[in-house]
């Protein structure tokens, strides 16, 4: 067929979280240039079970960058080759005719294999729950210029929040650390003034959280900023770490050591 593409893929598949994985090999023949690299995934998986096996489990949603879901790594890079790309974004004409892609799930201890490129991402979650949240009685709804909030704080405070919680950033690291992601969530919420009655709280919090979960230490290799679909900067971790040592000094001055972050 004029025009499409044979690539030999090599995904990893794991039947379960204590079952021994292994890479497998596929062919994806006719694949259009235009397709999204889930609908060549979607393509292959048609064919596998045609044929009685197994699909191939990923995850995905939205399928339009915004829900972070589809998190794998491909050729070695966090959602693939091109960035500022999450991998439901990536189109194959990013590859040429004959390409052998590796596809594998993230790696990183707290984010165990759930099935084959599955993981499981709850640890974010928790830090979340730990303090990415405004608790303050906030009343009703005020008008948009009721709160003047300067534009760069505002610009800087969007930044953070293009977040989307993906874990590229994890997969990036070489400690896999997921002190962006923390920083990030941190952040957008301790630059506006409804954050900042929790901001020194919420960093303690999230942080120790962080550390619970098993992540590595943040030694700022820059992997992570790379990686991230959203283009976010470590500039937020050096913001992290302020507003830690800050909440360490004013509310366990015993404790004013950063963690892992």
């Amino acid at each position: 067929m004029s025009g499409t593409m044979n690539i030999t893929l090599k995904v990893w598949r794991q039947a379960g979280p204590t079952a021994l994985g292994k890479f497998e090999e596929y062919t994806a023949r006719d694949v259009s240039p235009e397709m999204s690299f889930l609908e060549m995934l979607d393509v292959v998986n048609e064919k596998l079970v045609m044929a009685g096996k197994e699909p191939i489990a990923f995850d995905h949603d939205c399928r339009e960058g915004i829900c972070g879901m589809c998190g794998m790594m491909i050729n070695g890079a966090a959602h693939g080759p091109s960035k500022l790309t999450t991998t439901c974004q990536l189109h194959m004409r990013s590859f040429k005719d004959g390409d052998q892609l590796t596809i594998e799930p993230w790696r990183a201890k707290a984010f165990p294999v759930i099935r084959d490129l599955v993981v499981d991402r709850s640890p974010l979650d928790r830090i979340i729950q730990a303090g990415g949240f405004i608790s303050v009685a906030t009343g009703s709804p005020q008008d948009a210029n009721a709160i003047p909030i300067g534009k760069p704080d505002a610009d800087e405070s969007m930044d953070a929040a293009a977040c989307i919680g993906c874990g590229a950033c994890v997969a990036a690291c070489p400690n896999a650390s997921v002190s962006l992601f923390t920083a990030a969530k941190i952040g957008h919420l301790g630059l506006l003034p409804q954050g900042q009655p929790e901001r020194y709280r919420r960093a303690l919090k999230m942080v120790a959280q962080m550390d619970l979960e098993g992540f590595g230490g943040c030694t700022l290799f820059g992997e992570c900023m790379e990686a991230c679909p959203k283009g976010i900067s470590i500039d937020f971790i050096k913001r992290m770490h302020g507003d830690f040592i800050w909440g360490a000094i004013s509310e366990r001055p015993e404790k004013a050591v950063l963690g892992s972050g």
